[in-house]
């Protein structure tokens, strides 16, 4: 039953991350590349530079998700993607109404998720290698 939690743990924290890293990461390089997002940053009225920063801030974020790091870089990850979701959501819609500001509320559930489960991982007892010998108590 154990093997199944530890599991059944490991798989909803790495599709959540896996999906919200996906996005982050796509997203970042549509920013670079696409001269659809470059009007759209326009449009809600942000400089273009913004544009490339997010960008770039987005595909380091998803590295630092994606990679063994210390836990307070991955804190400060996760914190810097909520903050980008939410500022995304008053942004979309302040400019166009509040439905165009539900992808990034999305993004944050999916977002907290991963967040979640991660911190559930971290408190799974680690796999004791054979031959090694098993702590009293």
């Amino acid at each position: 039953m154990k093997n199944q939690v530890n599991t059944a743990t490991k798989v909803v924290y790495w599709g959540s991350t896996g999906l919200f890293a996906l996005m982050m990461a796509s997203s970042a390089i549509g920013y670079l590349t696409s001269d659809f997002f470059a009007k759209a940053f326009a449009h809600l009225g942000f400089p273009d530079y913004f544009r490339v920063e997010l960008g770039i801030a987005k595909l380091l974020g998803v590295i630092v998700l994606l990679t063994p790091v210390p836990q307070r870089v991955k804190e400060w990850a996760y914190a810097g993607f909520a903050i980008t979701m939410i500022s995304a959501f008053i942004a979309h819609a302040a400019v166009d109404g509040i439905a165009t500001g539900i992808p990034p509320l999305v993004a944050l559930v999916i977002l907290s998720s991963s967040y979640i489960w991660q911190s559930r991982m971290r408190d799974l007892p680690k796999p004791v290698p054979v031959g090694s010998p098993v702590p009293a108590g």
